[in-house]
């Protein structure tokens, strides 16, 4: 009898479930909210920025301490010019006739409370010259002053565009690419995953944003099927730069996500630190004296967005050793980065860019 007692007590410990919070409970100071919906929400969440890492730990999730780490580990590197940090791949640079770059906040003429910045984007709150001076700015960081840049405006889909020559008229996607030389494709993001393309055999590229909603559209694996069709790239001899987004010790989202991703993908259920949707039948219930039923889902779960685009481009036949991720976390280096979750509506926007020279030395 007593060594029944003691496994009931067994089955009751690890079936228990955390505590929720309490619905009224503030916000500490540092948290933020995603009450507004925006690009770079999905419900609202109340966030909470804190020390401890997510609360799962599984092979390969790397958790906020390596996401936030101040020193980069290679083959990134951030290179100073004119006041300004531009993050670059070692694989990229290796490509005489390519140019790339990933934008930092420091430097610009714009202001964001109370210093300079990078702003790189349209924002209400944010003057156009300004604006148009920080991407020149930008664009002579990464020597491409004399090229025409491309950023279409972003809707977080899957349509990708192919160009032959700048267009007459605004185009709107999440994703675009070209073999012609003197073309610069940017992306802009706060959170999202900047994706940079590079076909080092046909000199091709592609520039894609991946949120959430386009990550679900399988937009990276897209990506590479457009350059295939239009380049004829065989996805083993490309390579992919995957710039700094918000990790998963910050990416805070509904647990309807864990159900929209593992209907899309067989791992989707590796891209969340706790992957319940409230769907999944409790056997162990009378144990535990919940009622009968299902068992209730976490408030919310952490979603590691660049997993998720690292899986779908190994899907699309890219090696593994061409893939290149930076485990920047745009929320944990408000310092060096902007985000949306973070900062809210005042925050700026990162540009990743990605073009071929008019006259490649290579």
């Amino acid at each position: 009898m007593e060594v029944a007692r003691r496994r009931l007590h067994a089955f009751r410990f690890c079936d228990r479930l955390p505590p929720e919070r309490p619905s009224g409970r503030p916000l500490r100071p540092g948290c933020f909210s995603t009450a507004a919906r925006s690009d770079y929400t999905v419900q609202t969440v109340a966030m909470a920025k804190t020390s401890t890492p997510p609360r799962r730990t599984r092979q390969g999730w790397r958790g906020e301490n390596a996401a936030s780490s101040r020193t980069l580990s290679r083959p990134w590197s951030l290179r100073r010019s004119g006041g300004l940090r531009i993050l670059e791949l070692a694989a990229f640079k290796r490509l005489p006739w390519l140019v790339h770059g990933f934008s930092t906040r420091n430097g610009g003429v714009s202001t964001v409370d109370g210093h300079r910045a990078l702003n790189l984007s349209f924002m209400s709150w944010d003057r156009r010259e300004n604006v148009l001076q920080n991407r020149r700015l930008f664009q002579s960081a990464v020597h491409a002053q004399e090229f025409r840049l491309l950023a279409i405006k972003q809707i977080h889909s899957d349509v990708i565009h192919a160009f032959a020559e700048v267009p007459v008229e605004g185009s709107q996607g999440d994703g675009s690419a070209t073999d012609r030389p003197g073309l610069l494709l940017g992306v802009q993001t706060a959170d999202c995953v900047p994706i940079l393309l590079v076909d080092p055999k046909k000199r091709a590229v592609a520039a894609v944003h991946a949120g959430w909603r386009g990550t679900l559209a399988r937009i990276a694996e897209k990506a590479v099927g457009r350059m295939q069709l239009e380049f004829g790239s065989k996805p083993a001899n490309l390579l992919a730069a995957l710039g700094p987004a918000i990790g998963p010790c910050c990416y805070e989202v509904g647990t309807e996500l864990v159900t929209k991703f593992t209907a899309q993908f067989a791992d989707g259920a590796e891209y969340f630190d706790e992957p319940r949707s409230g769907d999944e039948p409790n056997p162990l219930e009378w144990l535990n004296m919940a009622p009968p039923g299902h068992r209730p889902p976490p408030r919310s779960v952490h979603l590691d967005l660049r997993k998720a685009n690292r899986s779908q481009l190994l899907a699309a036949g890219l090696r593994p050793r061409n893939l290149f991720a930076s485990d920047l976390c745009t929320a944990c280096r408000g310092d060096l980065l902007f985000s949306y979750r973070k900062e809210g509506p005042q925050s700026g926007r990162l540009l990743s860019v990605v073009g071929i020279r008019p006259s490649p030395a290579g």
